[in-house]
């Protein structure tokens, strides 16, 4: 564990004492995480003794899913999942690889747009013994409502997390809230929690939902992207010293082939 792992192991552990943190998030989707770098964010998290969440590529990522009970994940997410019919390919999916009574690992979906906000009646009813709720990702679902990304915190936008708010808690399913969250969003989060909220995340760090309403939320928000720049950091490091390990070697073999080449040519 290098210098910036430390730092990274000291601010999650600070995040889980004083801000309420319970996990960390790793994407095989967008994020595009590969799994040398899953394998050090595992190790953090174990050492931080905190919880990993996993977004797969896919409701039917077969592949994804069976990583998940290798790396032993606690919280599996399927993105883009719009329609009741995608959603019954993920809990096909997920009782294919985990069986239909798994009890280790959670299992959630991805409400990331409008087109699954229309739907949302009959995915809750499927979704509701099945799996164990819902995470509401509101910079996609802003954006596809032809919104731009910076109204994340307006009224609309609010009151279509509410309203998912308001389903979880009478279908009994958890609502974990993601996109964005900044200072500018701890109004909204506390709005949720006073319907259903039982997670919020940024983009590597969880916090249960009851950090919510506590006083120093800005500053465990503020952990976090502590948390997250030098998770970044230690990415480009990690991959610029791949980058340059050869480079001797290109110098030398380069020099090789100018030395050669006039030899080459006079030979023709």
């Amino acid at each position: 564990m290098n210098r910036t792992e430390k730092h990274m192991l000291d601010v999650l552990k600070r995040g889980r004492d004083q801000y309420g943190v319970v996990a960390v998030k790793a994407e095989f989707e967008a994020e595009g995480t590969r799994p040398d770098e899953f394998h050090r964010l595992l190790e953090i998290a174990q050492r931080a003794d905190v919880k990993v969440a996993l977004k797969i590529g896919g409701c039917e990522a077969v592949s994804d899913l069976l990583a998940t009970k290798v790396y032993g994940i606690d919280y599996v997410i399927a993105p883009m999942v719009e329609t009741r019919y995608a959603l019954s390919k993920f809990i096909d999916a997920k009782n294919k690889t985990h069986g239909p009574n798994e009890e280790r690992t959670e299992f959630l979906f991805n409400l990331e747009t409008e087109t699954t906000l229309q739907n949302l009646d009959e995915m809750l009813a499927l979704a509701a013994g099945n799996l164990a709720g819902v995470v509401f990702g509101r910079v996609d679902f802003t954006l596809s409502r032809g919104l731009p990304r910076d109204a994340i915190n307006e009224p609309e936008i609010t009151e279509a997390v509410l309203r998912v708010a308001r389903a979880c808690r009478e279908t009994g399913l958890e609502l974990v809230v993601g996109g964005s969250v900044s200072v500018q969003a701890i109004p909204a989060l506390r709005a949720f929690r006073e319907v259903r909220l039982d997670r919020f995340e940024t983009r590597k760090i969880i916090f249960d939902g009851s950090a919510a309403t506590t006083r120093n939320l800005e500053a465990g928000i503020a952990n976090a992207v502590d948390f997250e720049l030098a998770w970044l950091k230690n990415k480009r490091d990690y991959y610029a010293k791949i980058a340059a390990e050869d480079q001797s070697r290109i110098t030398m073999m380069e020099s090789r082939m100018m030395a050669a080449t006039p030899v080459a040519a006079m030979a023709n």
